[in-house]
Order: structure tokens, then C-alpha cells, then sequence
């Protein structure tokens, strides 16, 4: 591959194909027959769109140790319970987490064991060295 100087002209650029030349039309209608419905697919790619941000992970991570009220939560964090009860209705929209209402305490823990495995694998993955 070539590059010239300023005009990021790139030349030579040849696409990684098979040897033969074809596609491999059992393996892509295996894959294809595996495949969510796109719908299922944008649903996935939503989530974990939730859980790109660093502030409702840092609530999940909170939940995922033990059941907390929402100023429990903010203190926590160091925020106000304002903005600590906005994220929590997105996680809420997006089932991540689950409430109870004692009087007029909320109570707030993770939807299931599903999300305690998904942040439990994600800070596995990320301390593995």
C-alpha cells in the first residue's frame, strides 16, 4: 500500500480473498440460518449501547454488590439524586434494573442474574491479564 503526502491518496489497496477466488456458500448459509432476526440484532446493539456509559455502569457495579436507595446511590457516586434517578430510568426502559418501593424509599437491584453475568464477565475480561 502507497500513500501520498497530504492528499492521503491510497493506492494498491487489494482486498484479503480465499484462494479460489469464490465464497463458501454452505459456511454463509449456515451463518445466515444461525442469524437473529435484525430486529433481535438492533435490540443487542440498544443494549449495550446502555452500557456505554461510565456512569450507569458505575450504578450497576453499585447494584451489583446489594439492593441501594436512590440517595444511597447518589452519595455513593457523588451525585445528585436528580441526575442518579434519571439514569436509573434508562436502565429501568432497558429492564437492567428493578425497584421496590418501601413507603417512599425506592429501592433499587439489578433486573436478574443475566446483568450480574454480563458485568461480571466485562470486568473479568478487562482485569484478565
Amino acid at each position: 500500500m502507497s500513500v501520498k503526502n497530504n492528499n492521503a491518496e491510497i493506492n494498491d489497496i487489494v482486498a484479503p480473498v480465499c484462494e479460489t477466488g469464490e465464497v463458501h456458500k454452505d459456511l454463509i448459509a449456515s451463518v445466515c440460518a444461525d442469524m437473529p432476526d435484525i430486529d433481535i440484532l438492533y435490540d443487542l446493539a440498544e443494549l449495550y449501547r446502555i452500557f456505554a456509559d461510565s456512569t450507569r455502569i458505575r450504578i450497576l457495579y453499585v447494584l451489583f454488590e446489594k439492593e441501594v436507595c436512590v440517595c444511597d446511590i447518589a452519595s455513593i457516586l457523588d451525585m445528585t439524586v436528580s441526575a442518579v434517578s434519571h439514569q436509573l430510568r434508562v436502565l429501568r426502559s432497558a429492564h437492567l434494573v428493578r425497584f421496590r418501593r418501601e413507603g417512599k424509599t425506592c429501592y433499587y437491584s439489578l433486573a436478574d442474574d443475566h446483568v450480574k453475568t454480563i458485568i461480571g464477565q466485562g470486568i473479568e475480561h478487562i482485569t484478565e491479564g
